[in-house]
């Protein structure tokens, strides 16, 4: 164990360089992502994007091309304004033609030219997209994974904000007929953690004991909240680093922050193409699993104080968004009853969460 804890600490040295607050650097991107204006709002943002779409969408690799578009919106002063943009798709599953016709996309901006704008220090966005155009219980979809992620910020502020808005999309290939979906933009990591005063670590693996003592529980079971086995906070994601749909962020000497993103495969969600791994060891995503680690009983505690502390809070964030479909409202709603029968009554706790637990072993741990 003093040897893994030896090479952990020289990944996350070649990964950290100097620390955060002792860099000039780094403190200039820590005040932006303070006062970034586009994740200071929870208003719809209404904007236009005129771009080759169909261009775009055939191209599905993870080195996809950019194309150039514009992105268009009115101020709150009533004053249009045009931004140059370039697009590309991004994602793995949903990048599938089968399984997204309309693609979630990387969106590129000058960054000078977003200055004084709703967009000021992005240079880059992730937005998550309606995935089927013909389709309206997809368009629910991207309003419950926009939840969930507002739903995890009212948990913790070590999360990824995200901002809603209404899209109107324009193909200048003219190939796709026009449409206006909601979608919604995904905060950078490196804003994330700059807003800490950390960064995103780039190492492959960090075993459990490295992990904030408190964060870790609180992610599994977030994730057993929305009926989410599709993540790991230690296994390698595509790109070679740590995590499967989670990043780490912290710094060289601790903590190690796992954040976690990406839900579409949740069971409060229940998407058509949403199918639990076999080693899970349920048939639906809708059946819910605890894939988190095994630890005392103990320390679930102040976790489940905490869910309970903002349950309310949590409910009234659902109930209160526009466009959700009531009866996806109802069902969902009723999904997170079950899960604080479960966390509050002690031998459903003990039957669903204790004795379901996973017994991770890492570099002989």
């Amino acid at each position: 164990m003093k040897h893994l804890r030896t090479v952990l600490a020289a990944m996350l040295l070649a990964a950290s360089g100097l620390e955060a607050q002792d860099d000039p650097v780094a403190d200039s991107l820590r005040r932006v992502a303070e006062t970034a204006p586009l994740f200071a709002s929870h208003d719809v943002l209404e904007f236009r994007i005129e771009a080759p779409l169909n261009t775009i969408f055939k191209d599905r690799d993870q080195e996809s091309e950019y194309h150039p578009g514009t992105l268009s919106y009115v101020d709150d002063s009533g004053d249009s304004v045009v931004l140059d943009m370039r697009a590309r798709t991004r994602g793995y599953f949903r990048l599938k033609p089968r399984t997204c016709g309309f693609p979630n996309l990387h969106i590129n901006f000058r960054r000078r030219q977003v200055e004084n704008t709703v967009f000021a220090g992005q240079n880059r966005v992730s937005i998550v997209a309606h995935c089927q155009d013909k389709r309206p219980e997809y368009e629910q979809f991207t309003l419950q994974e926009y939840l969930i992620y507002r739903t995890f910020n009212l948990l913790t502020d070590r999360s990824v904000r995200v901002r809603l808005a209404r899209a109107t999309y324009i193909d200048t290939d003219g190939k796709r007929d026009s449409l206006t979906k909601y979608m919604f933009v995904l905060e950078p990591f490196d804003m994330l953690a700059a807003r800490h005063g950390w960064e995103v670590l780039q190492v492959p693996a960090v075993p459990p004991s490295e992990h904030d003592r408190f964060s870790l529980p609180l992610v599994e079971v977030f994730q057993f909240l929305i009926g989410n086995t599709d993540w790991s906070t230690f296994q390698k994601s595509t790109d070679g680093s740590c995590c499967h749909n989670g990043k780490l962020i912290g710094t060289m000497a601790g903590p190690v922050i796992a954040v976690p993103y990406d839900f579409d495969w949740s069971g409060v969600i229940s998407a058509p193409y949403a199918r639990p791994a076999a080693q899970v060891g349920v048939s639906h995503v809708r059946q819910r699993r605890y894939w988190g680690i095994c630890r005392p009983p103990e320390e679930f505690a102040p976790v489940f104080e905490l869910f309970n502390e903002r349950r309310e809070a949590i409910y009234d964030l659902w109930r209160g968004q526009e466009g959700l479909e009531q009866r996806r409202l109802e069902r969902t709603l009723e999904y997170f009853d079950e899960f604080y029968e479960i966390i509050n009554d002690p031998s459903k706790t003990k039957r669903e969460i204790v004795m379901k637990c996973r017994d991770v072993s890492y570099l002989g741990e």
